[in-house]
């Protein structure tokens, strides 16, 4: 599996070219990372009288031989491209790229990238644009086909995606691994309907919620249309507490919460609000906003009864808006309204559908339910909103990135899943003048499924098997 993403996430015969810059980015973060000078750096050489600047006409077998606890503390500052090129150059670096990961020691915290598929590629091939390289790479990943699913997530590192049987799986488009999540058939509204042989035919789908019963009969749909009905936005936490992992499933009908635990083999509903729009996890808690009845609820997921309590009530001022709780890197918590005041969802004949991001109000108050306090300015924080995990994170520990700008992809639910459209809301919004502009052309990436943030990790799950 490992040598599957090493060979995938970049075009290894390139690798030549980018040598020269991988080595030189090696050795200028050595005496920044012990505080020596270049020419001290030269007692940790095997070779003698190796010149640390290296040129173009540096080979491989000039490369000086750094001790492998020394390689290893400088790979675990690279961005997880060029430690991919690293571990590639020779079969020492090779050997300090794998005992780096083996020991679980590489934590890096990455940069967002913006994960999306092109018609120009193979139908299993997802491209990977880094904001800190402003390029893309192309990753091949395990069936069934990426362009064939729908993604409703994306959480620390981990793809969720719904197949065209309407099940779930999480997929980490680095390493290649892929794990199965409870069945769509264990959801609460959902039932299957099998055919004379027994073989599952088709879904019922009952449209009962904990807070408003029964407003409608049961709808059947095909194995493959559920998806586009049923899923909304999906979440991955880790659980300190136990060790695994947690995955919540805002879902339909209007918009329930349902969690499992990897490794589980059903879903737990978690009734009786609805219309919840966003979710994060801290100190053992789950956040979720509830627009309907403008509040933000906590469940405490620890205990073989789930408790739930309103912490605090959200106010509601715009009709087309959707909203997002996020943690902030200084504690606390965030909950930001992103407004549509420039829409068209019900055109008339002939006419373009399309809604565009004009505006953010964001709030802060911390977990012990202080007074919500709106702010005008993120100062040097950057935020990324749209189907993906809400992140705030400091600009000064991201270069590449614009403080007091929001990267937003579109998260609307008209056309998340099912339904196909020319139009993306995407962009980078400065909140200093709400000006907007796109971030990558929209010819690079397709439709469907919709793009999205990921945050690349190489570390594995390893709490249960792999899908096929």
């Amino acid at each position: 599996m490992e040598s599957c993403s090493v060979a995938r996430i970049m075009s290894l015969g390139k690798l030549a070219i980018h040598r020269t810059y991988l080595c030189t980015l090696i050795f200028r973060n050595l005496p920044k990372m012990l505080g020596f000078t270049p020419s001290s750096l030269k007692k940790f050489c095997k070779v003698e009288h190796v010149e640390l600047q290296l040129t173009k006409k540096t080979t491989l077998g000039t490369l000086p031989e750094l001790p492998p606890d020394i390689l290893m503390g400088i790979f675990a500052t690279l961005e997880i491209p060029d430690l991919v090129r690293a571990g590639s150059v020779c079969s020492s670096w090779r050997s300090a790229y794998t005992s780096l990961r083996s020991l679980g020691q590489y934590n890096l915290q990455q940069t967002p990238c913006l994960l999306y598929t092109s018609e120009s590629t193979g139908e299993s091939v997802a491209c990977l644009y880094s904001l800190a390289e402003k390029r893309s790479y192309k990753l091949t990943l395990p069936g069934p086909p990426i362009r064939t699913r729908c993604l409703i997530g994306s959480s620390h590192g981990w793809l969720v995606t719904v197949d065209d049987r309407s099940e779930m799986h999480l997929v980490n488009p680095i390493t290649c691994e892929q794990i199965a999540l409870p069945s769509v058939i264990t959801i609460e509204q959902v039932n299957p309907i099998v055919d004379e042989y027994g073989a599952l035919h088709k879904y019922e789908f009952s449209w009962h919620t904990g807070a408003h019963g029964v407003y409608s009969s049961p709808s059947i749909f095909a194995l493959d249309k559920l998806r586009h009905e049923l899923h909304y936005k999906a979440f991955v936490f880790p659980d300190t507490s136990t060790g695994s992992y947690i995955v919540v499933l805002i879902h339909n009908p209007m918009r329930q919460l349902s969690f499992a635990r990897v490794g589980d083999d059903k879903w737990t509903w978690l009734p009786p609000y609805d219309d919840y729009k966003d979710c994060t996890y801290k100190d053992g808690l789950l956040y979720a906003a509830c627009t309907y009845k403008g509040e933000l609820h906590t469940f405490d997921l620890s205990g073989p009864v789930v408790t739930r309590k309103t912490i605090i009530s959200i106010p509601r001022e715009y009709e087309c808006e959707y909203m997002y709780v996020v943690q902030a890197p200084w504690g606390g918590l965030l909950l930001i309204w992103r407004i549509f005041e420039d829409h068209n969802v019900e055109p008339e004949p002939g006419a373009s559908v399309f809604w565009n991001t004009t505006e953010y109000r964001i709030y802060e108050f911390d977990a012990a339910g202080s007074e919500l306090k709106e702010i005008n300015c993120l100062r040097d924080h950057v935020l990324f909103l749209g189907h993906n995990q809400s992140l705030c994170l400091g600009a000064e520990e991201y270069p590449c990135l614009r403080a007091n700008h929001v990267y937003f992809t579109d998260d609307n639910s008209l056309w998340t899943c099912g339904l196909k459209n020319d139009h993306r809301d995407m962009g980078v919004l400065n909140l200093d003048d709400n000006s907007r502009e796109d971030l990558v052309s929209r010819q690079l990436w397709s439709n469907f499924p919709a793009p999205m943030w990921i945050t690349p990790d190489l570390r594995k799950m390893n709490l249960a098997s792999e899908g096929d």
